[in-house]
């Protein structure tokens, strides 16, 4: 069983994740969102060796994309996330794999949808 310490640290790191996220385009923040609760849902009952190394990754996650929702750097930058380091891939199982794959074509699709719809405004 999970200590007490342990369950507040996870929450508040769902928290952190959701707020940060509210930075975000509308179109991100919805896929963010999702990916995230989907992904705490899915680590619910790791152990806590799988539990250290998730909570560390989403932890520099929501410190990058608050890094990055300053004005600062969104005034210089004009961008949010990171390229993926090919050599992580070594460390995915085929399951992460085909789930950065889905990840890929939603945010693909959200991109190409979007710039439909204003090619489509400008016209009218």
């Amino acid at each position: 069983m999970a200590s007490a310490e342990h369950i507040l640290r996870v929450r508040r790191l769902y928290k952190l994740i959701f707020r940060v996220h509210r930075g975000l385009p509308a179109e991100l923040r919805v896929l963010g969102d999702n990916y995230a609760r989907d992904e705490f849902k899915r680590h619910k009952t790791c152990n806590m060796a799988e539990a250290n190394v998730f909570l560390n990754e989403w932890t520099d996650y929501a410190i990058n994309i608050a890094k990055q929702m300053k004005p600062l750097h969104q005034a210089k930058k004009k961008t949010v996330g990171k390229d993926l380091d090919p050599r992580m891939l070594d460390y995915m199982t085929d399951e992460q794999i085909v789930q950065l794959y889905e990840l890929h074509k939603a945010a693909h699709n959200e991109t190409t949808d979007n710039e439909s719809l204003q090619n489509n405004n400008t016209k009218t």
